[in-house]
């Protein structure tokens, strides 16, 4: 079985030639070689690699010279700025660029709440004929979700991190699963997929983090197998686990079927993303 990360990110140190825009909770780097040490350490065989926000919003540069290093191991993803009037000109352009797989739209402070809104349907639009799938950050906005999926039926939505406030620091929230019922109404809209990116964030208990499975249970349920991938939102989440902590407790639990962990730790992403690693240097990737 593959293994394969639904979102890591990856920085380096904070110099003038790429300099940060602000500052993200973790070490002060992480670098392409980093991630491929981590993940080689407990066999995840590649990652979808999200452009990292905080430190460099709309500046992919790093995470392409990553992919350029690691030929095989990431698929790409980048932010991309619905208020942009030229913005289905940058996501015609990230499509024709080697291993992409992915945009993705970070729906907080300056970007519309209102489901018409024709920068962020613009956005929809363009991605949907680039065949490209739409990661939304979307904490306290499901419902605007749920009014976009019903706009745009030919674009795929990816809701990232379960849809539901995480923290970058312990301790988790006092009720981290409490807008779970939202992301379960979105069930009904077959365009929307679920990365179950960070939960390990979200638990009262040290790994294996036993309290998750029951409200994971209830999103496998919800939207199938067929539309739920695991990832660990490394580098996000290292002040509150290791990254072993995010790869093993779903590779051990006795709550998943075989199949199931196939589907849930890269299965269903290849599928979704159109996109398989090649672990071995120098062979390229498959999109």
């Amino acid at each position: 079985m593959l293994t394969i990360d639904a979102q890591v990110h990856v920085y380096e140190r904070n110099h003038p030639g790429r300099p940060w825009v602000a500052v993200l909770a973790g070490p002060p780097e992480v670098t392409g070689d980093d991630m491929v040490a981590a993940m080689d350490a407990v066999d995840v065989d590649g990652a979808l690699l999200v452009s990292v926000w905080t430190m460099y919003q709309y500046d992919a540069s790093y995470a392409i010279a990553v992919h350029a290093a690691h030929p095989g191991r990431f698929g790409l993803i980048k932010p991309v700025d619905p208020n942009d009037p030229a913005v289905a000109e940058t996501i015609a352009a990230w499509a024709a660029m080697k291993g992409t797989v992915a945009i993705r739209i970070m729906m907080g402070e300056g970007v519309s709440n209102d489901p018409d809104d024709p920068g962020i349907n613009r956005v929809l639009a363009a991605a949907a004929r680039h065949s490209l799938p739409v990661n939304l950050l979307s904490w306290g906005r499901l419902e605007q979700v749920a009014a976009l999926a019903a706009k745009n039926p030919n674009t795929t939505l990816i809701i990232d991190h379960l849809g539901l406030q995480q923290p970058f620091v312990p301790p988790p929230p006092p009720e981290p699963f409490a807008e779970l019922p939202k992301l379960l109404d979105l069930a009904k809209f077959d365009n929307i997929a679920v990365k179950i990116t960070g939960a390990c964030t979200l638990s009262h208990e040290a790994a294996p983090y036993n309290d998750l499975w029951d409200p994971l249970g209830r999103i496998f349920d919800a939207f199938g197998f067929a539309r739920c991938m695991w990832g660990t939102d490394w580098t996000r989440a290292v002040n509150l686990l290791t990254y072993a902590e995010g790869v093993e407790p779903f590779r051990h639990t006795d709550r998943l079927s075989e199949s199931d962990r196939a589907n849930l730790m890269g299965g269903t992403l290849r599928r979704v993303y159109d996109w398989t690693p090649s672990p071995i240097m120098g062979v390229t990737d498959a999109r």
